[in-house]
């Protein structure tokens, strides 16, 4: 694809933010530990203080018309993980020494990051990148997206104004007013490292600017019930993960499959817990109003209520209830409910027999969507855990958890805090993990000596080696 042409106008605009950038750069690149774990906290507070994140939640949501203004402030608690997992660990000078290896790591910045932020995070994601990436003496100018350009403009201000109350640069942290896809190729090009949330265009955009990438895999969270499920802590926790946000997120639950000596039980749990089971005439209405004929997914239905979503479908339902179910008709591309659904929307499949059945049931609900992102399972069996994590292509597993709370880190599990989850090849990405402080950061290994370390060629080649088989002069 022909690389998109700016204007005068524009290539200057870009020119005159980088150059600001490089003399930011040049500052921040000789700053110490304590220093720059101020301006991590300043700039954490700055926008994310519960009174301007809670306003900036809400200029996103009217911004984008996407979303729910109370589940998006519930996201908060990843600028506090962040947060604590960024003051945690070294940046500056040594940060590893291992010394039986001989072996010493220097923390270095990676440089210029060109950040592109997402529809759906707009205030989130901005102030995770300015956390991490000044935590690494890196400088930050963002891209937003053109449906919330508002939001971020903002938010990125806000944490300017921060660091300028502190007597620091304010242009460690830039944002462009001008968004379209010849600015963002152009802006891809021109930093030093990319870091990108969004869906696979930018992915492939980010992959092919010719400088290193960070970005996220699409998403189509599937979790496993078995026999041995909470019936009443798995439905709590899927209405949590389903509705926060209206669903808008890729770790969302997206797809149950459930033992069928449960699934009774367990489909009556969930609709106490604000669940609304479509009939199989509303489910093809529901069809038509999230896809159209040519199978791409309607922008007007994504991240709406329940009650929006139905109605857009042409029925109402209870203003009581807080997401929709529906039985899925089959897997496989031609089958859209196994696929993403990214709103307050969930499948349910069946499962009988043994556990293999819902291994392969998982194995075909990838092979529609998701490969590389997230899977769960509510289970107290270790073998079926064991099997899952053995099966599933994907690069996070959650036991137990709702997975739009925990695949991106939480309080009650160890994964490392973010708002980007790198999905490995799978989702077309280059790491598998959540992208964090250390995908920030350059290193220098220093090597010293240490005792020979070299085993015989009889031990390294085992059964093959054969002594006789020797060089001939």
């Amino acid at each position: 694809m022909a690389k998109r042409e700016l204007t005068a106008e524009q290539r200057n605009a870009l020119e005159k933010i980088f150059e600001r950038a490089r003399a930011a750069e040049k500052i921040i690149e000789n700053y110490d530990q304590e220093r720059v774990d101020r301006m991590c906290r300043c700039v954490a507070w700055a926008a994310g203080n519960p009174r301007d994140f809670d306003r900036l939640c809400k200029m996103g949501v009217e911004e984008s018309g996407a979303g729910d203004w109370s589940g998006r402030f519930g996201k908060r608690h990843k600028i506090l993980g962040v947060l604590r997992d960024a003051l945690r660990q070294k940046s500056v000078g040594v940060i590893e020494v291992l010394p039986e290896k001989g072996l010493v790591r220097y923390g270095k910045p990676a440089g210029v990051i060109s950040s592109l932020i997402p529809m759906t995070n707009p205030e989130l994601t901005p102030i995770v990148t300015a956390i991490y990436a000044l935590k690494a003496r890196d400088v930050v100018v963002f891209s937003p997206h053109p449906k919330t350009k508002k939001t971020t403009f903002e938010v990125v201000e806000k944490m300017r104004q921060g660091l300028r109350s502190i007597g620091e640069p304010e242009d460690f942290l830039q944002c462009i007013s001008e968004v379209n896809m010849a600015v963002v190729e152009e802006l891809m090009t021109m930093g030093d490292l990319i870091m990108a949330t969004g869906g696979p265009a930018m992915t492939r955009a980010a992959h092919s600017s010719g400088k290193p990438a960070y970005c996220s895999g699409a998403g189509n969270a599937t979790m496993i019930f078995d026999e041995t499920t909470d019936i009443e802590v798995a439905a709590r926790n899927t209405r949590t993960s389903k509705t926060s946000d209206f669903g808008s997120g890729c770790s969302a639950d997206g797809n149950l499959i459930i033992y069928g000596g449960i699934y009774d039980t367990m489909v009556a749990q969930l609709q106490k817990e604000g669940g609304y089971l479509a009939t199989d005439e509303q489910r093809e209405m529901l069809k038509k109003a999230m896809w159209d004929e040519e199978g791409h997914r309607i922008v007007d239905t994504v991240a709406v209520s329940p009650q929006k979503l139905c109605r857009a479908a042409g029925f109402e339902i209870p203003e009581d209830r807080k997401f929709v179910m529906v039985v899925g008709d089959g897997i496989g591309k031609e089958y859209k409910f196994s696929g993403e659904k990214l709103t307050t929307l969930l499948a349910l499949f069946r499962y009988e027999g043994d556990f293999e059945n819902a291994l392969n049931m998982m194995d075909e609900i990838y092979k529609v969507g998701g490969r590389g992102h997230s899977c769960g399972i509510y289970s107290h069996n270790e073998e079926h855990i064991h099997a899952l994590a053995l099966r599933a292509p994907v690069t996070r597993i959650m036991v137990r958890q709702p997975q739009s709370k925990a695949n991106a880190g939480s309080a009650n599990n160890g994964m490392p805090m973010t708002s980007s989850m790198g999905c490995g090849t799978w989702g077309g990405n280059q790491v598998s993990e959540n992208i964090a402080l250390k995908h920030y950061m350059n290193s220098t290994w220093v090597a010293k000596p240490i005792l020979t370390d070299a085993p015989s060629e009889e031990v390294l080649f085992g059964e093959f080696y054969d002594p006789t088989n020797k060089r001939e002069v």
